[in-house]
Formats: structure tokens, C-alpha cells, sequence
């Protein structure tokens, strides 16, 4: 067992760089937020309910992730290298199948799906056109997502990372040239973003088939991505399975959120399409180590060092909890900062909004913080992704949405206030999550002699 000083060097050599590539992936995102606030605020609130629809997605492809880094990270652990590459055919397989059917709906019904966020004719119309271009990517969101995730489960860091900044700046430069019609391209707002998006992804997934091609260790092998699974199915869906169904109750929940705002109304919408870009921002680190959780504790449970296992997920919780009130701190910090950034792109009602918002994201921030660090780091990453599966589908579907509908449909709050009961669904779960991770009967070897 490490030292907490070697320990603490361990986990941040992990979490640093996975860090490194969720903030990428927020500033993507920011970009896109930042650029269409140049166009207006309709494509702004436009673009942010529309990809709601591909948080759904998202959390599909989480899922899988996780089923493929644990298992990758366990076999890894135990040195079964050529069952690794059988894990990550498997998950292609499955993400691919997936991109198939959400594209189909997405590209065939994108007014169908903006109609369930916003009741606005404008905002219907701006987003479904985003909608429909975007759709293009998410065929190869899903390669790019499962493979960098079997190579995070191994240690294998840099890659990610580098092919997270080559697609940031491609993103950005798309966006920059579509939207200001820049080296003598049409100015396509809206469209021009979600087809910067698309080129990104592609070139992600390019990156990715050339390491496949020269690598001597982890690859991608087509001939896995059709091959009888078997047993490592059953092993694979024991885990990835609860994680999408999790993930996907809870973006859902989210979702449901957002159409509760969104039927408030334009403005609550814009300020809340700005302070989810903050918060992400402050949640970088947390879900950082939380990866990193879960890759260091399948690899010692793939080891059989159990109790190691334990030891390590108490440390992690304590680093996360530490990061998460520093990411509070600099969310206040930035606050007035952000608020005059775009004092001339909200309208008055929405930026007070904001400023209120912001606040309100700092407690959320700790609670998710610390939930994501046992459910998704130290549970998943011992082979219990069900515990997740259950608590979170019935906190959000019998507690937390029904609580924010009430407060915004019977007791009719203020829009604020509506808001700050959407802030406390973390803690709502926060009792249960804590006596199961104290039991200790999270942590399981789930690897298998082939």
C-alpha cells in the first residue's frame, strides 16, 4: 500500500490529465455558448435545450465507458491484455448501435424533441436545425469515448489528452469560420456550431484508428467487433447495464429540469445555459479524481488487494471533497466577472438570474462531487454499479422532480426559487449513498480465467 504522499502523487498523475481532458470537452462546449451569444440569445437557449436531447446520449456513452474501463482496468490489472482488446470490441459494438438509433430520431424528428423543452416557436425552430446537423457526430462520439476510455482504465493518459486538444481547437476554429464567415465561408450560426461539432469528432476518431494501427499494446481489432462474447457479455453488462440506466435516470431527471425551466421561461433558460457552462467548469476536478477512483481500485480489486481497495476509495473521497470546495471558492470568484462579460448579451431579468444561480451552484457542486466519487468512482470501480442504479433512479424520479414541479406548477415559486429546489437533489440521497459505502461490501474481483 502507497503512502498518502506517493498516493496522492499516484492519483493526480492519473486524475491531472483526465482533468486536462474534461475541461477540454467544457470548453467545447463553452465555445459554442460563448460564440452563439454573438448571434443571439434565441440560439444560445436553442442550442442548450437541444442538447438535452444529447445529454441522453451522453450518459449512454458514460455507461459504457464504465463498463469498459472497469472491466478493461480489471483484466489490465491481472495482465490479460488480449481480453481487454475483447472488452473494447464489445463496447464499439454496443456504442455503435446506439449511434444508430438516436441519429434516426434526432435527424427525423428534431421539432418533435424541441417542443418537449420550450414551448417558443423561435427557439423550436433554431434548435431543431441544430439538432438535425449535430446528429451527424454522434456516430463518432461513441468510437472516440469507449476507446479513450479503455486506454485511461490501462494508465495510458496522453493520448487522450492530446487528441482532446487537437479537437478543441479544431471545434473552435469550425465555429469561428462558420459563424463570422471567416476565410471566405458562409455565415451559417446556429448550423455553422453543430457542424464544427461534427468535424471534431471525426477527426477524434481518425486520431484514434491511427494510435489503434500503431500501437503495440491496446488496440482496436475489427475482428472483435463482430465476435460471440459470451460470458464476458454477462460480465460487461453487469456492469455497464446498471451504469446506463443510472446515467440515464439521471440525465433524464436533468432533462426534466430543463424542460421545467424551460417552460418558465427564455430567460431562466439563457442564465441557466450560462451557469451549467460554470459549473462544469468547477466540477473538472471532482469528476477528475472520480475516474481516476474508479481505475485505481478495479486495479487493485483485479489484483485481489481488497482492503488496499478500501483504503484507497477513503482517500479519494477526502481529496474530492477538498477539490470540491476549491472549485466553490472559484466559482464566486469568477462570478461578477462572468456577470459583466454578458451584461450586453442577457437581457436584465436574465442576468439577475445569473448572479443568483451562480451562488446556488456552489452547494451543488459538493454535493455532486462527493455522490460522484462513491457512486460512480468507488462503487462502479468495485464491481457495484446496481447500488448506483437504484438509489439514483428513485431520488430523482420520486423525490427531486416531483419536489422542482410542484414548486414550479402547484405552489407556483419564483422562477429563483424553483431553481434552489432543483440545487438540493444531491443531498437527498446523500444518507443512503454514505451507509452503503460504509458497509463495505462494494469491493468485488469480478475478473475471470479465460
Amino acid at each position: 500500500m502507497l503512502n498518502k504522499k506517493d498516493f496522492l502523487k499516484y492519483a493526480s498523475k492519473l486524475a491531472f490529465p483526465i482533468m486536462l481532458q474534461n475541461l477540454i470537452s467544457t470548453l467545447v462546449n463553452m465555445a459554442d455558448t460563448v460564440m452563439l451569444g454573438y448571434v443571439s440569445q434565441t440560439a444560445m437557449s436553442a442550442s442548450s435545450l437541444a442538447n438535452q436531447y444529447t445529454v441522453v446520449l451522453f450518459c449512454l456513452y458514460y455507461g459504457l465507458s464504465i463498463g469498459t474501463s472497469v472491466l478493461c482496468a480489471q483484466y489490465f490489472g491481472k495482465g490479460d491484455k488480449k481480453t481487454v482488446e475483447k472488452i473494447i470490441g464489445l463496447a464499439e459494438r454496443m456504442s455503435i448501435i446506439i449511434s444508430i438509433v438516436f441519429f434516426a430520431v434526432s435527424f427525423t424528428f428534431p421539432s418533435v424533441i424541441m417542443k418537449i423543452f420550450t414551448s417558443s416557436s423561435d427557439t423550436i425552430a433554431v434548435g431543431s436545425e441544430y439538432l438535425r446537423v449535430i446528429s451527424f457526430s454522434f456516430m463518432f462520439m461513441g468510437f472516440s469515448q469507449v476507446f479513450m476510455s479503455a486506454l485511461r482504465s490501462a494508465g495510458k493518459i496522453v493520448l487522450p489528452s492530446i487528441t482532446y486538444v487537437i479537437s478543441l481547437c479544431v471545434n473552435v476554429l469550425c465555429n469561428a469560420s462558420f459563424i463570422f464567415g471567416l476565410f471566405g465561408l458562409p455565415k451559417l450560426g446556429v448550423t455553422g456550431v453543430a457542424l464544427g461539432t461534427v468535424i471534431a469528432r471525426i477527426v477524434e476518431v481518425l486520431i484514434c484508428l491511427t494510435y489503434s494501427v500503431f500501437s503495440s499494446d491496446i488496440r482496436f481489432r475489427v475482428k472483435y467487433l463482430f465476435a460471440k462474447s459470451g460470458v464476458l457479455l454477462t460480465d460487461f453488462l453487469k456492469i455497464a447495464a446498471p451504469s446506463v440506466v443510472n446515467d440515464v435516470a439521471w440525465s433524464l431527471a436533468s432533462s426534466a429540469f430543463a424542460a421545467i425551466l424551460g417552460h418558465i421561461g427564455d430567460d431562466m433558460v439563457a442564465a441557466n445555459a450560462v451557469a451549467i457552462m460554470v459549473v462544469n467548469i468547477g466540477a473538472i476536478a471532482c469528476r477528475g479524481f472520480s475516474n481516476a477512483t474508479t481505475i485505481i481500485i478495479s486495479q487493485e480489486l483485479g489484483q485481489d488487494h481488497i482492503e488496499t481497495a478500501k483504503e484507497y476509495g477513503k482517500r479519494m473521497l477526502h481529496i474530492t471533497i477538498i477539490v470540491a470546495l476549491i472549485g466553490a471558492v472559484i466559482i464566486l470568484a469568477i462570478r461578477p466577472l462572468m456577470i459583466e462579460f454578458y451584461r450586453d448579451k442577457l437581457s436584465a431579468t436574465a442576468l439577475s438570474y445569473l448572479g443568483s444561480i451562480m451562488i446556488m451552484t456552489t452547494w451543488r457542486l459538493l454535493g455532486e462531487g462527493i455522490n460522484t466519487c462513491l457512486i460512480c468512482g468507488c462503487f462502479r470501480g468495485g464491481g457495484d454499479a446496481k447500488f448506483g442504479m437504484i438509489t439514483d433512479t428513485l431520488c430523482m424520479w420520486l423525490i427531486a422532480v416531483p419536489l422542482m414541479a410542484i414548486a414550479a406548477y402547484v405552489i407556483k415559486l419564483p422562477p429563483i426559487w424553483v431553481y434552489f429546489v432543483m440545487t438540493i437533489d444531491e443531498f437527498e440521497k446523500m444518507p443512503i449513498v454514505f451507509y452503503h459505502y460504509k458497509k463495505g461490501n462494494w469491493t468485488k474481483n469480478i475478473t475471470r480465467d479465460f
